[in-house]
C-alpha cells in the first residue's frame, strides 16, 4: 500500500481546477462543514497552486506529432529501407571484388627406414616426421556480362517499391495531421460543452435560490423546491460527464501526438476563432462542391493511390525479372594469387587468371515457367488492386461530401432551433416569475434551450471536421 503524503496530496488537488468540484448548497453538508478549510488553505496557500500548464497551438500539436507518432516514424524508416534496396540494384551493375588469405601447415609422422650401407659407409634411414607449410593469398574480380535483364528488373522493382514507399509516408503523414485536427477541434468541442454546461448550472441555481426565497415567503409550493434542487442535481451530474469527456479528449491527443500523457497541456489556438467564423460564414452562402471534380482530383493527389500504382510497376518488373531462367548467363573474371612455404618467401610463386564464363539452363524443370506464371498472377492482382483503390476512393469521396451536406443542414437546423429555444427559455421564465406557468413547463424550456446550445456546439465543430475530413479524402490535406 502506497502512503499518501500531504505535500502529494497539495500538489495533486492544486493542479486541478476548482470549478470541476461541486458542492452542494446547504450549510448541514458535511462536505462542506468539514471541507472547506482544507480547500481554502489548499488554494490559499498551496505553493503548487498556481502551477501553469504547458500551452500547444494546433500547428504545434502537428509538428510535435509529425515527429513522435509511431506510424510516422515506421514509414519514414520503411523509406530508408527502400532506399537501401535501390543503392543495392544498382550495386549489381558494378564489378565485385574479392580478397583472400590463408596458412595451412601439414606434419606428416610415420616410421623411419632403417639405416643401410652403400659402399661400405653407413646411410641413415629416412625420417618418419616431417613439416611443410603453405601460406596463400589471393584477388579476385568478377563481372557480370549479361543475366538475362534481371539487373535492369531488380533496379526497377526496387525503384517502384521505393516510390511506393514514398508515397506511403506520405499519406501517412497526412492520416496523422488530419487525426490531430480532429482530437483538438474534439477538444474545443467538449470545452464548448463545458461551458454550457456551466452556464446552465449557475441559472439553474439561480432559480433555485429564487424558489426556495419564494417558498419561505408561502408564494411557491416546497415541492417546487425539491423539484429544483433535482435539476440542479442533474446539471451537476452533467456538468460532470462534460469535464470527464473533455479531460479524455485531452488525455487522446496528447497519446496520438507522442507526448506525455501525465503532463498537462493547454489547447488553445486563437486563430481557430477565424476558422470558425468562416465555416459559420461558408454554411450560409459557400458553394457546395462536386463530386466529378473532386473524384479526379483525389485520383491525382491521393498518395496511396499513386503508391497502388507503383505497385503495379513493381510487379511487372518482378514478371521481366522471373524470365531470367530463359536467358544465358555470361560472366568474367580475373584472379590474382601468390604462395609459398615461408612467408618471407610467399610473393616468389605468382598466378594471374582471367577468363568469360557462359552458362545456359537447358531444361530447369519447369521451374522459370512456373515462377513466370507466379508474377503474372501477382500483376494481375496488382491491377485488381488499384481498381478497387479508384473505387474506393470515389465511394470516401462521395460519403465525405453527404456528409459535408448533412453537416450543413445540420448548423442551418441548430441555429434556427437555438433562436426558438431561447425565446421560448425567456417566455417561459416570464411566466412562471408572474404565476402563470408551471415549473414543469420552464424545466422543459431550459433543458430545450441546453439541448440547443450543444446541438450547436456540435454541429458547429462537425462542420468543420466534415470539411476537413473532405480535404483529406481528396488528397489536399496540407501536413
Amino acid at each position: 500500500m502506497k502512503l499518501l503524503l500531504l505535500r502529494d496530496v497539495i500538489s495533486t488537488v492544486s493542479c486541478l481546477p476548482i470549478n470541476r468540484f461541486v458542492f452542494p448548497l446547504s450549510e448541514e453538508s458535511p462536505m462542506l462543514s468539514r471541507w472547506s478549510p482544507v480547500w481554502i488553505f489548499l488554494v490559499l496557500f498551496s505553493p503548487f497552486s498556481h502551477a501553469q500548464m504547458k500551452s500547444m497551438t494546433l500547428e504545434q500539436a502537428k509538428q510535435v506529432a509529425l515527429e513522435n507518432n509511431i506510424s510516422v516514424v515506421q514509414a519514414q524508416n520503411n523509406i530508408d529501407a527502400a532506399q537501401s534496396s535501390v543503392t543495392a540494384a544498382y550495386g549489381r551493375y558494378l564489378p565485385s571484388l574479392s580478397a583472400s588469405g590463408g596458412w595451412n601447415r601439414y606434419q606428416n609422422d610415420r616410421p623411419g627406414t632403417d639405416p643401410f650401407f652403400f659402399g661400405g659407409v653407413e646411410i641413415p634411414g629416412a625420417s618418419g616426421f616431417s613439416v611443410q607449410n603453405d601460406f596463400r593469398a589471393n584477388l579476385s574480380l568478377n563481372y557480370t556480362v549479361f543475366d538475362g535483364f534481371s539487373r535492369e528488373a531488380n533496379l526497377k522493382r526496387a525503384s517502384s517499391n521505393a516510390v511506393s514507399t514514398e508515397h506511403q509516408s506520405a499519406r501517412a503523414r497526412q492520416t496523422v495531421v488530419f487525426q490531430v485536427e480532429q482530437q483538438y477541434l474534439n477538444i474545443l468541442r467538449t470545452q464548448q460543452l463545458v461551458k454550457v454546461g456551466e452556464e446552465n448550472l449557475k441559472r439553474d441555481r439561480r432559480q433555485l435560490e429564487r424558489i426556495t426565497e419564494s417558498n419561505r415567503v408561502g408564494a411557491l409550493s416546497l415541492a417546487d423546491v425539491y423539484r429544483q434542487q433535482s435539476q440542479v442535481a442533474v446539471d451537476e451530474l452533467a456538468l460532470i460527464n462534460a469535464q470527464n469527456n473533455h479531460a479524455k479528449a485531452n488525455a487522446d491527443l496528447i497519446a496520438l501526438i507522442g507526448m506525455d500523457v501525465s503532463e498537462e497541456y493547454d489547447f488553445s489556438d486563437p486563430s481557430l476563432t477565424a476558422l470558425i467564423a468562416d465555416a459559420q460564414a461558408e454554411v450560409v452562402g459557400g458553394e457546395r462542391p462536386r463530386f466529378q471534380g473532386l473524384s479526379q482530383k483525389a485520383l491525382m493527389n491521393r498518395p496511396d493511390y499513386m503508391s497502388a500504382e507503383e505497385t503495379v510497376r513493381s510487379s511487372e518488373s518482378n514478371e521481366s525479372g522471373a524470365r531470367v531462367g530463359f536467358y544465358p548467363i555470361i560472366t568474367a573474371g580475373a584472379g590474382y594469387g601468390i604462395s609459398g612455404s615461408e612467408i618471407s618467401a610467399v610473393s616468389e610463386n605468382k598466378s594471374l587468371s582471367w577468363g568469360i564464363n557462359l552458362s545456359w539452363s537447358i531444361f530447369d524443370g519447369f521451374s522459370t515457367s512456373q515462377a513466370v506464371q507466379t508474377a503474372a498472377v501477382t500483376r494481375r492482382n496488382a491491377e485488381v488492386a488499384l481498381v478497387q483503390a479508384e473505387r474506393n476512393i470515389n465511394v470516401e469521396v462521395k460519403k465525405a461530401l453527404l456528409d459535408l451536406d448533412a453537416a450543413r443542414k445540420q448548423y442551418e437546423v441548430s441555429q434556427k432551433g437555438l433562436v426558438s429555444a431561447k425565446e421560448d427559455l425567456r417566455i417561459q421564465e416570464e411566466r412562471y416569475n408572474l404565476g402563470a406557468g408551471t415549473l414543469l413547463d420552464l424545466l422543459t424550456a431550459s433543458a430545450g434551450y441546453v439541448n440547443a446550445e450543444a446541438n450547436t456546439v456540435n454541429t458547429t465543430y462537425d462542420y468543420i471536421i466534415s470539411r476537413r475530413y473532405l480535404e483529406y479524402v481528396i488528397g489536399e490535406h496540407k501536413y
